[in-house]
């Protein structure tokens, strides 16, 4: 049995399942997963998704939750974030690593570990996708997704400036007059900005909510993340997952304002 404890973010915990996923497959054991509900992600995961046969889910909302120190304290080895970064190399697990760990393993990190392109269990929840749909509806013959992180990525913010994405935005129409975009961002003025630069051209989430420590504010990140997978092609953010899963999702062409 492979128990594993995602943390960080909606975007890294789903790559870590996913590489979760491999791994349990390579070693033919039956996966757990810990969702923990605290300040960064307080949603359940079946707020989000519908419900996963392959993978047991168990919703925590305490590091003392009796269930997590049950399958915590009786596997027969425990694995950090720092010992998967120490065996590692180009997003993989090394040969050796995991062919030495012995049944049940516990893992808690934020690091993938294999890449994967399977995205199969994550199906958002019927309120969700309505409203996925309503959104992606009038994106147009061409809609060309804009993911701008600003509030807690410093490294993001450093790299991919304002100026950089309307850059690359005003490409977008020379090149094609008609492009719209879709735009997830952490920031209302960014999109304030945007509106203003873009007349007509800006579709979002206007009513979303940004406070992760609820239900509602992860829902309105997985719609910005699903809206923007849907998209032709893909403006986003240096060192950012939500980024990256946007565009690895359906294999869009994602272009990092800044690189």
């Amino acid at each position: 049995m492979l128990i594993i404890q995602p943390s960080g973010g909606l975007c890294n915990r789903m790559r870590v399942i996913n590489s979760a996923w491999e791994l349990a497959k390579k070693r033919k054991e039956k996966l757990f997963v810990l969702w923990y509900l605290c300040p960064e992600l307080n949603c359940p995961f079946e707020a989000l998704f519908q419900p996963v046969r392959e993978i047991k889910i168990i919703n925590i909302r305490s590091l003392i939750d009796p269930r997590k120190l049950f399958l915590q304290l009786t596997a027969r080895q425990r694995f950090g974030n720092d010992d998967i970064l120490a065996n590692k190399t180009d997003g993989v697990l090394h040969e050796d690593f995991y062919e030495s760990l012995k049944n049940p393993v516990y893992i808690f990190t934020w690091e993938h570990f294999y890449p994967s392109q399977d995205y199969h269990f994550y199906v958002p929840v019927n309120e969700l996708q309505a409203r996925i749909d309503s959104i992606t509806s009038s994106f147009g013959e061409r809609c060309v997704g804009v993911h701008i992180r600003r509030t807690d990525n410093a490294v993001s913010m450093g790299k991919s400036t304002t100026e950089q994405f309307l850059t690359l935005m005003r490409k977008e129409l020379e090149e094609m007059p008609k492009t719209r975009f879709f735009l997830a961002t952490d920031d209302k003025e960014e999109e304030a900005l945007l509106r203003e630069t873009f007349p007509g051209k800006i579709l979002s989430n206007e009513e979303r909510t940004l406070n992760r420590n609820s239900v509602k504010g992860i829902q309105d990140a997985l719609l910005d993340l699903f809206c923007l997978s849907l998209t032709d092609k893909l403006i986003g953010s240096y060192w950012s997952s939500f980024t990256d899963i946007a565009a690895d999702m359906r294999g869009i062409e994602r272009v990092i304002a800044g690189d």
